[in-house]
């Protein structure tokens, strides 16, 4: 019996399609390039000409193991090819060639990071091989549907998550971590925009205390992480106000409109029994031998969880420092390079969360369009951690070395930056000063010990900023006994 005072708990599981960074197409030996002109990227296989016999690419295999053992699945020994059967013109042969009652793999798991810093296991059902369809493109004419099917036949895995997100943020932290698994694998560019990462969500609600899930209904058509977090909270709303209103859920299939940012439903949805699944008959089964998940494991790299626990144990990095590090491979690499021409870690820490991000935010690009390479940056931070520049003039430094292919140090003596530490300079300048005011260095002898800061500023500004700041408090304090 629903009332007013019933709550509702949300059901939500997310299927992830993955994009492979293979060269060639799943089953064609036929460039899978984005980018290239419509309809230029297909052979006759792509076409579903007749006669025409798939070869399965290896690197399909090797690359959807190395996720399914970064995700803690078991891997069959022995999986089959299936073809999932349904029109649409895109789909030239009628047919996609993917896997059902055997995938490759199966039972896994990652564990997110909730809002408050605890972690969530969320079960991974299964993940399977499978080929892309086409592009439709219903925006460029408006009187046609235009196809490009340069993208039919491209490598796909499929990350089917058991129901155990409840919550959009939840679901939001999910896709962050598995964008983040492929990136690391780098047998994924993880580019929603693109396509290369694609995310359907299934959402139900159910009133809280009961077992039974509710209808769900499939949400297709979000680009972006944050558009799947809109979408599934506007669904759930929507659901439990039909609820309330006394109307029954209908299964289906619904397209989010993120101009509108609302739900409108596409068809109902699909069960297993309306693609008439059966065994692919042109492509062997899949054996999956010892040895060859052997080579694969040594394969893997270090995973995002496992580098953040070193960067925090060995390096001793804070945990907001370790994280920002490793959201990203290609960050936590740029940053080792740098650690290895200044091994300072908490330095180089700090320039890269901030300087660095500062300019990949505002430039909107990725570490990997960076334009400073690694080398020179290593070469400013050690320029300001052995005290020959000071912090603005690193940051002077830095934003000349963005457009320009001097080092730090040529940078450095063209403005006039390097700091002086020659006691020989500045001691007759402090002692200018400490005779140029003789009532703050009584108070100061007092207990004033404040009025150091206002003897520093002058040396600094009569050195011309020059003066190592460091070096001038030791010998004022010196002087002052």
């Amino acid at each position: 019996m629903i009332t007013e005072d019933t709550v509702f708990d949300p059901v939500i599981g997310l299927e992830v399609h993955a994009q492979l960074l293979t060269q060639s197409k799943a089953f064609a030996p036929v460039s899978t390039e984005f980018g290239a002109l419509p309809n230029t990227n297909i052979t006759p296989l792509c076409l579903g000409h007749p006669g025409t016999l798939p070869v399965l690419n290896e690197n399909l295999v090797r690359f959807i193991i190395k996720m399914g053992l970064a995700t803690n699945c078991k891997i069959a020994e022995k999986s089959i090819f299936a073809r999932k059967n349904y029109f649409y013109p895109d789909l030239p042969k009628g047919y996609q060639i993917s896997q059902y009652e055997t995938p490759i793999c199966y039972g896994g798991y990652i564990d997110i990071e909730l809002e408050d810093g605890s972690t969530k296991r969320i079960g991974i059902t299964r993940i399977h091989m499978e080929e892309d369809a086409g592009k439709s493109i219903h925006d460029q004419d408006p009187y046609n549907t235009l196809v490009d099917l340069n993208r039919a036949g491209t490598p796909l895995i499929e990350i089917v998550s058991e129901p155990d997100i409840r919550t959009a943020a939840e679901a939001y932290a999910y896709l962050t971590k598995i964008k983040q698994i492929v990136q690391y694998l780098e047998i994924c560019d993880g580019n929603m925009e693109e396509g290369s990462l694609r995310c359907d969500a299934n959402v139900s609600i159910r009133p809280r205390g009961q077992e039974k899930f509710g209808t769900r209904r499939e949400l297709k058509n979000m680009n972006s992480f944050r558009n799947v977090e809109r979408a599934i909270n506007f669904e759930i709303q929507m659901q439990e106000q039909e609820i309330r209103a006394g109307k029954k859920i209908i299964q289906q299939t619904m397209l989010w409109d993120s101009n509108k940012l609302v739900t409108r439903p596409m068809r109902s949805k699909e069960q297993a029994h309306d693609y008439r699944y059966f065994p692919e008959p042109d492509i062997p089964p899949v054996v999956v031998t010892p040895e060859f998940l052997a080579e694969i494991k040594a394969e893997l790299p270090e995973l995002p969880h496992v580098r953040r626990e070193r960067f925090r144990n060995e390096l001793n990095l804070s945990e907001f420092d370790a994280h920002v590090l490793t959201e990203t491979r290609y960050v936590a690499d740029y940053y080792e390079a740098v650690l290895t021409v200044h091994n300072e870690p908490k330095s180089v820490a700090n320039v890269i969360t901030t300087e660095v991000r500062r300019v990949l935010n505002e430039q909107s690009i990725d570490i990997r369009e960076f334009t400073l390479a690694p080398e020179r940056l290593g070469k400013l931070i050690a320029m300001k951690d052995s005290s020959q520049i000071s912090s603005s003039a690193m940051q002077t430094i830095f934003n000349e070395l963005l457009t320009s292919d001097e080092t730090a140090e040529d940078i450095a003596k063209r403005l006039n930056l390097i700091q002086v530490s020659d006691t020989g300079f500045l001691e007759p300048i402090i002692d200018e000063v400490l005779a140029a005011f003789p009532d703050k260095v009584a108070e100061y002898k007092s207990g004033k010990v404040g009025l150091m800061g206002m003897f520093i500023g002058q040396v600094m500004k009569k050195s011309g900023g020059k003066a190592n700041p460091q070096l001038v408090r030791d010998l004022m304090e010196s002087r002052l006994g």
